[in-house]
C-alpha cells in the first residue's frame, strides 16, 4: 500500500466515510449472531434471487455513494486505478487459483500430520468436518440449482461475481482507505498494514456467521 499517505479533506469527513462504508457489514453481523434463516437468503426462485441481489446492490451503492460524497476519496486512495495491459485478468485468476491450491495443500498436510501423530483419528475428523461445514443451504436453494438452469447460472455469475465479489472488493478497499486516512501512522510499517487487513478480514467473516460453523447446525 506504499505506506502512509496524507489524505485530503477534514478528518470528520473521513469518519463519516469510515462509519458508513465500514459499518455496512454491521447488520450482517447482528443477523448472523441472533437470527438463523429458516429459508435460503437467495430464495427458491429466479425472480426472488434477482430481487434480493438488486436490493443488496442498491443498498450498498447508496451507502458507498454517501461515504464517498463525505470523503471525496480519489480512485488512487480507493486502490482502484486500473493497471494497464491485458495481464490483469489472467494474473488475477492465477492468483485466485494458486491461493486456493496453497490452502488445500496446507489443509491436507495438517490432516496427515494429525493422523500420523495419532492426535486424532479418522472418525473424529469426519465428525468435525460434519459439525463445522459451512451452511451453504442457508444461502442458496440446492434443489433450484439442480432444476432451474437460469437460477444456476445467475448464482454462478451475478451472485458470485457482482452481488458478492464486486461488493466485497469495493467494501474492503473503501474501508481500508478510511482506516488509512484516520490512522496514517499505523500504515507506516508492514505490521500496521497487516493488522488493518486482518481486522477487515475478521469483520467481513463475522458478517457471514449466518452460514458459518459457529451457529447451530
Amino acid at each position: 500500500m506504499n505506506g502512509s499517505r496524507k489524505s485530503k479533506g477534514p478528518r470528520w469527513r473521513w469518519w463519516i466515510h469510515f462509519a458508513l462504508i465500514g459499518g455496512y457489514i454491521l447488520p450482517g453481523v447482528v443477523r448472523g449472531l441472533y437470527f438463523v434463516p429458516e429459508h435460503p437468503v437467495l430464495t427458491r426462485s429466479t425472480r426472488g434471487l434477482l430481487i434480493v441481489c438488486g436490493f443488496n446492490l442498491a443498498a450498498f451503492a447508496v451507502v458507498f455513494l454517501l461515504g464517498w460524497l463525505a470523503s471525496r476519496a480519489t480512485a488512487e486512495e480507493l486502490f482502484l486505478p486500473w493497471r494497464a495491459g491485458w495481464w490483469v485478468l489472467p494474473l488475477g485468476i492465477g492468483y485466485s487459483i494458486v491461493l486456493r491450491v496453497i490452502l488445500a495443500v496446507i489443509g491436507i498436510i495438517t490432516i496427515l500430520f494429525l493422523l500420523v501423530t495419532h492426535l486424532v483419528d479418522v472418525d473424529s475428523l469426519q465428525n468435525v468436518a460434519l459439525q463445522t461445514r459451512p451452511r451453504i443451504d442457508r444461502l442458496v436453494d440446492f434443489s433450484a440449482l439442480q432444476t432451474n438452469r437460469l437460477y444456476y447460472w445467475l448464482a454462478l455469475t451475478l451472485v458470485s461475481f457482482v452481488a458478492a465479489g464486486l461488493r466485497e472488493e469495493l467494501w474492503r478497499a473503501a474501508t481500508l482507505t478510511g482506516m488509512q486516512a484516520l490512522w496514517p501512522r499505523a500504515f507506516l510499517s508492514p505490521t500496521g498494514e497487516v493488522i488493518a487487513i486482518t481486522v477487515i478480514a475478521i469483520g467481513f467473516g463475522a458478517a457471514h456467521l449466518s452460514i458459518g460453523a459457529l451457529l447451530p447446525q
